[in-house]
């Protein structure tokens, strides 16, 4: 029935998931866990933003490609309403982030004037931090990275970057289920 809805091809070969980076964002182990689902040893590619993502995506023309986006990025329904004609939805699927924890760079702990964030999960900063001062990061994994290398005193970011860049954890958010896209190219 969604095959002929779609006039998409669900056996298509996806071996490469374009998504947002950098590393260890909810993306890229969305990423790999949609690849370990479907048995396919395929490539994650790590994007800036989702936007870009998916013009690599459109401009390298490849039908073993997809984008893999989460349901809460703040643009994603322009991302899908702007390509209409190249992109089709393929699959959506549900699976926890990683846990979402407010972190520092431990030089600020009890009082934060700046805190990085990506827009989607900004609104958990507001019950602790009502009057902080929220800059907008490209993902959850560049919040930290922009915590680590001071130009913040803060940042929501994941569990799996605070380990990485070795932050110290202030809140635990816990995981949180989400809805993830992947799309292809429209076949022509």
């Amino acid at each position: 029935f969604y095959y002929f809805l779609s006039g998409v091809n669900l056996m298509r070969y996806i071996n490469k998931i374009h998504t947002l980076g950098p590393a260890n964002t909810n993306c890229e182990k969305a990423a790999y866990k949609w690849l370990k689902a479907k048995n396919i040893e395929g490539e994650v590619i790590l994007h800036d933003t989702l936007e870009d993502a998916v013009e690599t995506l459109l401009t390298n023309n490849d039908s073993k490609s997809a984008l893999l986006g989460c349901v809460v990025y703040p643009d994603l329904h322009k991302i899908v309403f702007s390509n209409l004609d190249r992109i089709i939805l393929y699959d959506v699927f549900i699976d926890n982030t990683y846990d979402m924890v407010l972190a520092s760079n431990g030089k600020c702990v009890n009082e934060l004037n700046c805190i990085a964030s990506h827009p989607a999960p900004s609104g958990l900063i507001l019950d602790n931090y009502p009057t902080v001062n929220v800059e907008y990061a490209t993902s959850n994994s560049n919040a930290g990275l922009r915590c680590l290398q001071g130009e913040v005193d803060g940042c929501i970011t994941t569990k799996a970057v605070v380990k990485t860049y070795n932050l110290k954890e202030l809140i635990n958010y816990g995981a949180v289920p989400m809805g993830f896209t992947v799309h292809i190219l429209k076949e022509r």
